[in-house]
């Protein structure tokens, strides 16, 4: 993989041209618009680009999601209601929600289904594509790997700084519960946390970590992934809802 030095894109044109050709395959409003757990699988795939005008652009492919899905969702930030920390979670969809946890590490995740409802995704893990230099394979890493910190909490996804691409093509999905979330009780093992089946970039947290700590079921593709999953996330005009996680929750 090429790896461009950390300096600004206009050094680059090579890199300004993928440029411009990623902000046309850019999501519209109508792909955050729906249901965590199917943004959250549409996500695997797709390309997470960050372009701040001062620096170069960042981009990875998303290998590794979970659905975090409003106040019903025990596991989702959501169920505190409105908070200062809420604000952007409950907000509209198309918008980054960027949270701390444990003190240290950041998470990037999507809002998704439309305002008020509290779904997002949280993206737990990429493969590098273009000036990330260290392993995104963990929420924190991903995170910081990709420069992205509390500073871009509700930021738009729509605009031309930081946006994800859509996927070309459909991606092996595979689910299992999601990670660190024991606390949620029987939520924790609802398969919300989507991974790419044939990468190498995906986390690998202990099992006893993952849902309630029984054996990953991994392979099971829930009944409202059937249709959805297998399509292109083009056809994203469908309404749903949206809220998001890390090694904790969202």
């Amino acid at each position: 993989m090429r790896m461009f030095p950390l300096e600004n894109p206009s050094d680059h044109p090579i890199e300004s041209d993928r440029l411009r050709a990623w902000r046309r395959g850019r999501a519209p409003r109508s792909f955050f618009g729906r249901d965590a757990r199917i943004v959250a699988s549409e996500l695997i795939g797709a390309l997470l680009v960050y372009a701040p005008a001062s620096t170069a652009i960042r981009a990875a492919r998303i290998v590794e999601t979970e659905a975090y899905c409003g106040p019903g969702d025990a596991a989702c930030h959501a169920c505190a209601g409105l908070t200062k920390r809420t604000r952007t979670l409950l907000g509209p969809e198309g918008h980054a929600y960027v949270f701390l946890v444990y003190g240290m590490h950041e998470c990037f995740n999507v809002v998704c289904g439309g305002e008020g409802q509290g779904h997002a995704v949280l993206v737990r893990a990429a493969e590098p594509i273009l000036n990330v230099i260290h392993r995104l394979d963990g929420p924190g890493k991903c995170a910081r790997g990709m420069g992205l910190t509390r500073a871009q909490d509700g930021a738009s996804l729509l605009d031309n700084e930081l946006f994800i691409v859509e996927r070309n093509t459909p991606s092996k999905v595979i689910c299992t519960p999601r990670v660190g979330v024991a606390y949620a009780g029987e939520a924790a093992e609802q398969p919300w946390r989507f991974l790419d089946a044939e990468s190498s970039h995906v986390s690998r947290p202990s099992p006893r970590n993952i849902g309630l700590g029984k054996t990953q079921q991994l392979g099971r593709t829930p009944n409202y992934l059937s249709s959805s999953s297998s399509s292109s996330s083009s056809s994203s005009s469908s309404n749903s809802s949206s809220s998001s996680s890390s090694s904790s929750s969202s």
